[in-house]
């Protein structure tokens, strides 16, 4: 939602109409293959939607990345004297807090226990996104312990001083970033909007500032002008180069 809000307003600052439509993962793939939507900013590769873009990577443009170092992890304050996955013993009730089951970090999350024998007798607990960062809340305001399921970027990492925990037996997989992909002509139909997405590119601390604002009440697009309006140069940079 950030990054499409964003990438929208600059466009239609350049002066295109930009119509955003919400699709799940699956469906934005095909709707851009099959040149129905003219691009997305938020495929995650090369891991976690590798098998989307091994079914659509023929029928669609590749930009590369506009987001880079994009993990998935185990998360915990950084008052919290534990640095790896290894090391975890008996911390925070023997419990990891987790999100929606089904999720992505869950089944790595899952991976975690059967792949480090000190997590055996350990809890992964299934909630929603919002009861884990609540959790988090909680914990962070008593200083107690908590080990969460995280991945940036996350309102969460600009709002709380937290680390993650080194994954040596790579459970969570390796760093990803999160792609441009555009359909088919795009480049021959719009030339220079193509190129205003193809340079599009910023940061994890980018899009957590837009997220914290809006998880703080802000809305999507006051959130996403507010960013554009102290990012000047980064955004005549996506238009200009």
């Amino acid at each position: 939602m950030a990054s499409t809000t964003v990438i929208a307003k600059v466009l239609e600052e350049a002066g295109y109409h930009v119509k955003m439509v919400p699709l799940d993962n699956a469906v934005m793939w095909q709707s851009v293959a099959n040149g129905d939507s003219d691009f997305s900013v938020s495929p995650w590769l090369s891991v976690t939607q590798a098998s989307l873009y091994d079914k659509h990577k023929d029928q669609l443009d590749d930009l590369g990345p506009n987001m880079e170092g994009t993990k998935l992890g185990l998360v915990v304050p950084a008052y919290m004297d534990v640095t790896s996955i290894a090391d975890l013993s008996n911390q925070a009730a023997i419990t990891i807090t987790g999100i929606e089951p089904g999720a992505g970090i869950m089944e790595a999350a899952e991976n975690a226990l059967q792949d480090y024998g000190n997590l055996s007798g350990w809890e992964l607990t299934k909630a929603s996104t919002g009861a884990m960062t609540t959790a988090l809340e909680k914990a962070i305001a008593n200083q107690d312990e908590i080990i969460a399921t995280g991945w940036p970027p996350h309102w969460m990492f600009s709002k709380y001083d937290l680390k993650y925990l080194d994954d040596p037996e790579g459970s969570f997989g390796s760093t990803e970033n999160i792609h441009t992909i555009a359909r088919k002509g795009l480049q021959e139909d719009m030339p220079q909007l193509y190129q205003i997405v193809d340079n599009f590119h910023w940061t994890s601390e980018d899009m957590e500032s837009i997220l914290l604002d809006m998880n703080e009440g802000m809305s999507p697009d006051d959130a996403a002008q507010k960013w554009i309006d102290a990012n000047c140069e980064t955004v005549d940079q996506w238009l200009n180069e």
